[in-house]
């Protein structure tokens, strides 16, 4: 099958080798352009403008997706449809009508939940069991097209958004894979979602990581676990930012009857951090990173005297005129 490949994170790049390693005549591959990074800005290509490269593939960075040189573009190849796995934009009905089959889209989540930019984030912080990967066509509604195929997988426990986001990746490229050959043959149909079980996972915030300790333990670890690498779950100690790079919610059995205050650090167990949360659970932090330094294991701040018993941990400084 003839195939413009539309995407841009690492995410996607085991799809793009899926289907040119089993034949698939890739004409053109489009991610996002070239972006700085690091300290010194320098600009870096897109993981998969770098496989691509390397596969001999022919790319393009288009800045825009709304005007006449990008119709033009994917157009071009005259290929039998699109493929569209996190892409990072919204293509126009104009571009999924100029191509015969449409798009397929690789979605990292079991639509019709978690539909939008950050479904496997959103999967981890409400402490999903089971995830997994639809492939669907792409419409005009925000991953309202119709599902082709589906595979679940069960979450790890403790598993946080890299890791499941790289299992999901090679789930969605075998995925994919299927769904073309089911499209050829005619054995794979559209199903209509149904509205009434849609659920949302909008794009992360800066304030999606500020660390609220009214939460239960196990909602902050949810956040903890699916906020890596960014925004992160942070919160303040004597005005300083420091983040809460792993944990896990504790059994609170020594103090459901008198609960200590919400966010205040009780001692080092088994080393880890503990500290008080919402309805009286506990918060068990293996790995903080002060601002502007390396992460270290709770035992290490510990010693360091980056955190301490009786601290008191909080959410943002509020701002004053």
């Amino acid at each position: 099958m003839r195939v413009v490949f539309l995407g841009t994170p690492a995410a996607a790049v085991p799809s793009l080798r899926a289907l040119h390693a089993t034949g698939h005549d890739v004409a053109l591959v489009i991610t996002q352009p070239d972006r700085p990074a690091g300290r010194s800005a320098a600009l870096r290509p897109t993981p998969v403008k770098e496989a691509a490269v390397e596969l001999g593939l022919a790319v393009e960075q288009p800045r825009r997706v709304r005007d006449q040189a990008f119709l033009d573009l994917v157009s071009g190849p005259a290929p039998d449809l699109l493929v569209v796995v996190a892409y990072g934009r919204i293509l126009p009905v104009s571009v999924l009508e100029a191509v015969p089959g449409g798009a397929v889209n690789v979605h990292f989540s079991l639509l019709p939940k978690y539909r939008g930019a950050a479904p496997v984030q959103w999967a981890l912080v409400n402490r999903e069991p089971v995830t997994g990967v639809t492939t669907m066509r792409i419409t005009e509604g925000l991953d309202e097209g119709p599902i082709l195929l589906q595979s679940a997988v069960a979450i790890e426990r403790g598993e946080h958004a890299p890791t499941l986001t790289g299992r999901l990746a090679v789930l969605g490229a075998g995925l994919l894979l299927r769904t073309l050959e089911g499209l050829s043959a005619g054995t794979v149909n559209d199903v209509a979602q149904d509205p009434a079980d849609a659920s949302y996972a909008p794009l992360l915030r800066v304030s999606d990581g500020f660390a609220d300790f009214r939460r239960t333990a196990r909602e902050l670890e949810g956040r903890i676990r699916g906020l890596d690498p960014w925004p992160g779950v942070w919160a303040w100690r004597q005005g300083r930012r420091i983040r809460l790079v792993e944990g896990e919610a504790r059994d609170p059995e020594a103090y459901t009857d008198t609960p200590p205050e919400e966010g205040v650090v009780l001692g080092l167990e088994d080393g880890a951090v503990l500290v008080s949360c919402g309805y009286g659970s506990l918060l068990a932090v293996r790995t903080l990173q002060l601002e502007g330094r390396r992460p270290v294991s709770a035992r290490e701040a510990w010693s360091g005297r980056q955190i301490a018993p009786g601290d008191r941990l909080e959410g943002p400084p509020i701002a004053t005129a």
